[in-house]
């Protein structure tokens, strides 16, 4: 059974930092590209960034680039965005996803198939 699930979101304080993890099972991550995406509260859901299968390529929305950082370790089945410089905007549920795609490829827009449960991050003094 093919499982995603998010883990070290929290509340911390503006200006803070948070890693998250996004840790697989019942795959082989390796044959899949990872996003991660985030719903706030009476928003929809928007993607945050991603990373293709090779690792090699990275794509982030512009209000996070330069504070995230998203990575991926195979041999652990888990991806990773580590947050920096948060704040109060970046609060919301994120969610990690997961889709088949060709080795260097990862598109916000693509669809993806398999998702984690959130992990809720609140970013308040």
């Amino acid at each position: 059974q093919l499982q995603l699930v998010e883990s070290g979101g929290g509340l911390v304080q503006p200006g803070g930092s948070l890693r998250l993890s996004c840790t697989t099972s019942g795959f082989t991550l390796a044959y899949y590209a990872i996003g991660w995406f985030r719903q706030a509260p009476g928003k929809e859901r928007e993607g945050v960034s991603c990373i293709s299968r090779s690792g090699g390529t990275t794509v982030y929305v512009e209000p996070v680039k330069g504070r995230f950082t998203i990575s991926r370790d195979n041999a652990k089945n888990t991806v990773y965005l580590q947050m920096n410089s948060l704040s109060p905007e970046d609060t919301a549920v994120y969610y990690c996803a997961a889709a088949g795609r060709s080795f260097n490829r990862c598109a916000l827009r693509d669809e993806y198939p398999y998702w984690g449960q959130g992990a809720q991050v609140t970013v308040s003094s």
